[in-house]
């Protein structure tokens, strides 16, 4: 049994699947494929986001190497406005960038490439530069893809893997997500370096999200995410490493967002993810919780005309009732094969945890995140942080979870499902501080989480 859930297995006496040891030791089994059509992005909604009074947080990315997001809390509250740099400089910058790496591999150093690749990285965080990428798109990905090769720092490969994902980004290809799948999965499997296998999940997932994969390919990466976490990271040579199982149930949840129907993979998921509840390190457990809450949600869809009502048909308001509409949603299949009641006691639990093995912080983390997790496995249709106290009007006010667009006087962005959290947090690993860039200029990006922008 790997140390990952050994503590908390033995003060909870819970024994191991036969699944969960056949794959520790080596035995793979992802999950099963099916053919099914693209989910598409839901339709565009409202206007786009307000112009925005520079609210995102400006500050210093270091070196540049970061992949975790601010928290919800962080985002809900504006940031702080920074000197803006002048068009004309940070464009000039970023040419110099694009040079420097083109000749480093030929003459250059370690410490050369990696303080090229920082500049270039922040750039492309904090600016969208679709027009000044796209002539030196191919050239470039070749330059980052010799230095994730090369493993020669995990400095380097780490920032080069970030730069590979903000150019996909920044200029999507359906051709890209080839081209990169396999040395990325090569990164992940033999790489030296644990940071380096962390920081390749998220440029795989980021490449398949946008660079034209197809839903089999999609299901082929869920599927070996799975067995990344199933096995607590020993079937990538990286056992007991907190910090890279969450990396891939943060990126299983990101991609599962694009499944249209789960009904078939949710099974085993299922059992992954419960399993994981179990682990020591909290940012396991709430990653594998708000998967397991959006496998539930996503048990649910809109009734279509030939459906008939039945008991366990839900009216939810539409957008957390803010347009006085509701919307009929039809439980299309149970998403749990196993003791549901069994995995409502642990979410409890965790929501109400007083271990004091854990610091005050995580004990706080977790009592919000699984409050909400529960939430939503008992009421499918209710989305993160929904409220059921009720407005002038008595009506229930549904999701409170909104994020700041424009700072004071600007929109909100209400996330209301946990589709739309897992888009959010995962374009918020990447581009951190030039979110919200990205999300007035980018249309891809736009595009994958369509949110209507309330004004105040």
């Amino acid at each position: 049994m790997h140390d990952l859930r050994k503590q908390a297995l033995l003060e909870s006496g819970k024994t191991v699947s036969r699944k969960a040891r056949s794959r520790a030791a080596g035995g793979g089994g992802g999950t099963p494929s099916s053919s099914r059509a693209n989910s598409a992005a839901p339709s565009r909604g409202g206007s786009r986001v307000p112009s925005r009074n520079v609210s995102d947080d400006e500050a210093e990315l270091s070196d540049g190497t970061q992949w975790s997001g601010a928290s919800i809390d962080e985002m809900i509250a504006p940031g702080t406005e920074a000197d803006a740099v002048p068009e004309e400089v940070w464009k000039e910058a970023l040419r110099e960038r694009m040079d420097e790496l083109a000749g480093s591999r030929r003459k250059g150093s370690s410490e050369g490439r990696e303080e090229s690749l920082t500049g270039f990285v922040t750039i492309l965080t904090r600016h969208y530069a679709a027009d000044e990428v796209r002539a030196r798109r191919e050239e470039t990905v070749q330059v980052l893809l010799k230095s994730v090769k090369a493993d020669a720092t995990d400095k380097e490969v780490v920032l080069a893997l970030k730069a590979l994902a903000l150019l996909v980004i920044t200029e999507p290809s359906d051709t890209v997500s080839d081209a990169l799948s396999g040395p990325l999965k090569t990164c992940i499997n033999d790489s030296q370096y644990p940071t380096a296998k962390i920081a390749a999940i998220h440029t795989l997932s980021i490449t398949t999200f946008y660079g034209g994969a197809s839903m089999e390919q999609t299901e082929d990466l869920m599927s070996y995410l799975l067995d990344i976490v199933s096995s607590d990271g020993a079937v990538i040579d990286a056992a007991d490493n907190a910090a890279l199982v969450t990396a891939a149930l943060e990126e299983w949840g990101f991609i599962a967002t694009q499944v249209e129907d789960m009904s078939e993979s949710t099974p085993e998921g299922m059992e992954t993810l419960i399993e994981q509840l179990d682990s020591a390190d909290v940012d396991v457990q709430i990653a594998a919780g708000e998967n397991i809450a959006l496998l539930y949600e996503k048990s649910y869809t809109e009734a279509e005309s030939d459906d008939e009502a039945a008991e366990e048909d839900q009216s939810i308001p539409t957008n957390g009732h803010t347009n006085g509409h509701s919307t009929r949603m039809i439980k299309r299949y149970n998403p749990i094969q196993g003791d549901e009641h069994q995995l409502i006691q642990t979410l409890s639990a965790l929501a109400k945890t007083s271990s004091k093995r854990l610091s005050k912080s995580s004990r706080k983390r977790l009592h919000l995140a699984f409050t909400d997790i529960l939430n939503t496995v008992e009421n499918p249709t209710r989305g993160p942080r929904y409220s059921t106290a009720l407005d002038e009007e008595g009506r229930e006010m549904g999701s409170r979870l909104k994020i700041a667009i424009g700072g004071p006087g600007g929109g909100k962005m209400t996330i209301d499902s946990w589709w739309k959290l897992h888009r959010l947090n995962a374009l918020k690993r990447l581009l951190r501080e030039g979110f919200l860039v990205h999300y007035e200029e980018n249309q891809v990006v736009f595009d994958s989480l369509p949110v209507v922008v309330e004004e105040d």
